[in-house]
């Protein structure tokens, strides 16, 4: 059994000796590259074309090189923890703002190589994943973000669309110088910044201020609104007692209205009744002027003394002098004359029967 195995492993040895092919594979997630070192039957120097991950080539050994680069994603770490990152030790970006502060900021790169791009990577840039990594991408990428980064305020640091938006001219700017090199970068982000102590203190100082400030403007808008509430009750409690005064007023004034209308049909029933009186008394007067009203007067004359009594006075000298006769005496006399009178006229009481 031994015997009939390194009886094929020399066939194998010797098919390939005959040949002249040695196997090359490139991994499920690599590209190759092959260097041709001896122009025999191809031409000499890097192939241009590049073989594709996960299968196995078979070229002619010591006159051919084979090379392979990694093609899935990778992730460049640069940040201020020893622990993690790409180096063990502190690695994140330092710099300052456009407003003169000293700042670090942890960056993190994604990127790939283009498959295409391969031979031209291993015949103008890198030879290897591990040269691209650390000559190249990293080289690039710790020197732009510091200045693209660098355009931002301090305050700008704390607001994340403005990092954001950085992060995004950094990516644009790395595919501009690394994309003809065959890299790609994918995404680029930021996690935590830091400023000195004493400035960092004086920014938590100034975030506690702000956020008090942010407290009394809560409390002072709570405050107006709550005015504003008083108000609006207030011009409401107004506002009923002015519809409830022009309620009165205008109850008051139809009041006034009607009794000025019967006030005023009673003045007019007035008038055209003292019209009518007067009217009347025109008639009258005219009628008593005329031949009637002397008869008339006479009538009502009569009428007066109808039932009263009529003493006739003494006349003297033609007449009675009423200036120098004493009315009240003239009266007596005449009232004792009428009472002697009386008293002869009356008969006399019958005496008893004899």
């Amino acid at each position: 059994m031994r015997s009939i195995k390194h009886l094929a492993i020399l066939a194998a040895l010797s098919s390939f000796l005959i040949s002249g092919c040695w196997p090359h594979q490139a991994g499920p997630t690599e590209v190759g590259v092959r260097t041709v070192k001896l122009g025999i039957f191809n031409k000499r120097g890097v192939d241009q074309t590049y073989y594709a991950p996960g299968k196995t080539y078979f070229f002619m050994p010591i006159i051919n090189d084979w090379n392979t680069f990694e093609t899935k994603l990778q992730t460049m770490e640069m940040t201020f923890d020893p622990k993690r990152g790409d180096l063990r030790a502190r690695d994140d970006l330092l710099f300052k703002t456009i407003d003169g502060n000293d700042i670090s900021l942890d960056v993190i790169i994604q990127y790939r190589i283009n498959p295409a791009k391969a031979p031209y990577i291993l015949q103008n840039v890198a030879e290897d994943d591990f040269m691209l990594r650390q000559k190249i991408v990293r080289t690039v990428v710790r020197s732009v973000p510091r200045d693209i980064f660098g355009e931002l305020q301090t305050e700008g640091f704390y607001i994340s669309g403005q990092r954001q938006e950085k992060a995004e001219k950094v990516k644009e700017a790395l595919n501009s110088i690394l994309g003809p090199m065959g890299v790609i970068i994918d995404k680029v982000s930021t996690k935590d910044y830091r400023f000195p102590p004493a400035y960092q203190q004086a920014i938590e100082d100034r975030k506690i201020a702000d956020q008090q400030a942010e407290k009394n403007k809560s409390q002072a808008k709570a405050a107006e609104e709550e005015y504003r509430r008083k108000v609006a009750d207030a011009q409401g409690q107004v506002n009923t007692r002015v519809a409830a005064a022009d309620g009165e007023y205008q109850r008051a004034k139809l009041q006034a209205d009607a009794y000025f209308q019967q006030q005023e049909s009673i003045a007019q029933a007035i008038t055209a009744e003292g019209v009518a009186d007067a009217k009347g008394i025109k008639a009258m007067n005219e009628a008593l002027g005329g031949s009637g009203g002397e008869i008339l007067v006479k009538l009502r004359i009569a009428e007066a003394l109808k039932g009263k009594k009529i003493y006739l006075l003494p006349v003297s000298e033609g007449g009675i002098n009423l200036k120098t006769t004493d009315i009240n005496d003239l009266l007596r006399v005449y009232g004792l004359q009428g009472m002697a009178q009386k008293a002869a006229v009356k008969p006399a009481p019958a005496g008893p029967a004899k």
